[in-house]
């Protein structure tokens, strides 16, 4: 049996409905929530993410129950927000985030990972708005999730973690810099998804060498190489890029995980990483046997 390093000791490791092909709140062709459940715990799993807001039971003593009969607890809860769009969206984004909030700190998570906006359609391709934001845009997404952070911290008592994701415009290594750089590391912290950063060209590693005091928050991911190569040549939009496979089962991908978790170790903070390999749609016999390969996998990593 491998030995844990004490680096690794405060890395919880967990898995969401992502890794069982759940982006939808209600989909038929998405695992039902009980089989998510059942699985999850199977595969030897303790911490667990919501999902999108409505798969799960939103009811939170029924939501508790559920989870606690399998032994599992909840992480975080996520929202998508579009916050560079300026102050005429903040209403219509906190009444959603104050509903995910509440519900995950109702079942006691302590994070609220936070996805941008896509600036084009993860389906069908259609551009929504500029790829690359203006210098008022990238004010107001920074004034406005630093809001974001203070009013769910100050509320629900969680804390934001904001992710890097493909086609949206925190995205590249240029575009989290400067993101960071832009709000207060009081209020804002950062979910390190490391398929999404090697998808848009990031160095994982580097990035949490250079920004560790920000990574409050990680999903593990990896991305095929050959998939990438060809989903960027053709400009494939990240949906159908996930249908054809750009992201891997580890250890068969890029980047290598063992060095992601050593350097996230060694910053010395307690940490969930969280397995979210995106798949959607895919076979509901598909994804079990994944996670308990992918656990094993990262037992032999340390965590």
């Amino acid at each position: 049996m491998t030995s844990r390093a004490p680096a690794l000791d405060r890395i919880r490791v967990g898995s969401a409905p992502d890794s069982w092909g759940v982006w939808f709140p209600d989909d038929p062709r998405q695992v039902p929530w009980r089989r998510f459940l059942d699985e999850v715990a199977r595969a030897g799993y303790e911490w667990i993410e919501l999902g999108p807001y409505g798969y799960l039971p939103s009811d939170p003593e029924r939501l508790a129950a559920e989870t606690s009969r399998r032994g599992l607890r909840v992480s975080a809860g996520t929202v998508f927000t579009a916050l560079h769009r300026g102050p005429e969206v903040w209403e219509g984004t906190w009444e959603h985030v104050a509903r995910v909030a509440a519900l995950a700190r109702a079942v006691d998570a302590r994070h609220l990972v936070v996805i941008p906006s896509f600036w084009r359609d993860d389906r069908t391709g259609r551009v929504l708005e500029e790829r690359t934001l203006d210098a008022a845009q990238w004010r107001d997404l920074a004034r406005q999730t630093e809001r974001l952070g203070r009013e769910v911290r100050e509320r629900f008592g969680l804390r934001i973690v904001v992710h890097p994701h493909a086609d949206t415009h925190i995205d590249t290594e240029e575009n989290v810099a400067r993101f960071l750089d832009a709000t207060d590391p009081e209020l804002v912290s950062l979910c390190l998804d490391t398929g999404h950063y090697a998808y848009c060209g990031g160095d994982s590693v580097e990035l949490i060498r250079t920004y560790g005091e920000r990574i409050g928050y990680l999903h593990l991911k990896q991305v095929d190489p050959d998939v990438l190569a060809r989903v960027r040549a053709e400009g494939t939009p990240f949906g159908p890029a996930v249908a054809q496979g750009v992201m891997c089962e580890p250890p068969a991908g890029v980047p290598a995980l063992e060095p992601v978790l050593t350097a996230a170790g060694a910053l010395g903070v307690d940490l969930f990483a969280i397995v979210e390999q995106d798949m959607y749609p895919c076979p509901a016999d598909r994804p079990l046997p994944i996670a308990e390969r992918t656990r094993a996998f990262l037992r032999s990593c340390g965590v």
